[in-house]
């Protein structure tokens, strides 16, 4: 057996995985080279920014993690696959792009079958969410900012959400804490506008709409 030497103290580069790895997926995974090549996509594709998170089998055979099953990678990929956790593609030239299994994964590998190029795939499958505008313009994911960006998701219309972050950044003041506060004056400015409309019904329907969007 190999042993780990441990972790070195001190700031350590972090890699995110979405919740539901740990809580829905992981539990399903029961083979060992299925489980470091899941990681190893999930973690190579979130290396990258960007409405969609995509990885390739060519960077995958150049991961130093998975130098131990060189082999075996096209295997893993496939059960991956099999599993639901990835979606696969291959180009006009063969390479095969993987992508987390979602509906943008699932529309960026269609995008790819039909001959788009990956540098195309976002303005193709929609606009970017809220977890992509904090990663493109504050900084990485945190559990606590995941759980305010959600509560935010729900509250506020996409548009908001767009102009808010494209504010902050205007004014170069990159925090969640402005963007919240820009989204907040902007929700009580609508408020006072409303002549005749209960604007916090409004926005309960809207978070009721994208409850039943997410069911």
């Amino acid at each position: 057996m190999k042993i780990f030497s441990g972790f070195p103290d001190g700031e350590l580069k972090m890699s995110a995985l979405p919740e539901m790895f740990y809580t829905g997926l992981l539990p399903l995974i029961d083979d060992l080279l299925e489980l470091k090549v899941t990681v190893a996509c999930f973690r190579l594709c979130w290396q990258k920014s960007g409405l969609v998170r995509w990885t390739t089998s060519a960077e995958l055979r150049r991961d130093p993690a998975l130098s131990d099953v060189q082999e075996e990678i096209a295997a893993g990929v496939m059960k991956a696959i099999r599993r639901g956790s990835l979606v696969g593609a291959l180009d006009r030239s063969g390479l095969q792009y993987l992508f987390p299994n979602s509906e943008l994964g699932q529309a960026a590998a269609e995008a790819i079958k039909r001959g788009e190029k990956i540098e195309a795939i976002p303005q193709i499958v929609g606009r970017p969410n809220i977890f992509v505008l904090y990663e493109q313009n504050i900084g990485a994911l945190t559990p606590l900012i995941v759980e305010q960006l959600e509560e935010a998701a729900r509250e506020f219309p996409p548009q908001w959400l767009e102009y808010a972050f494209a504010e902050a950044v205007k004014q170069n003041a990159r925090s969640w804490a402005y963007v919240k506060k820009i989204l907040d004056n902007k929700a009580r400015g609508a408020k006072r506008e409303t002549t005749g409309r209960d604007f916090t019904a409004d926005k309960q329907r809207y978070a009721e709409r994208q409850r039943r969007d997410e069911a």
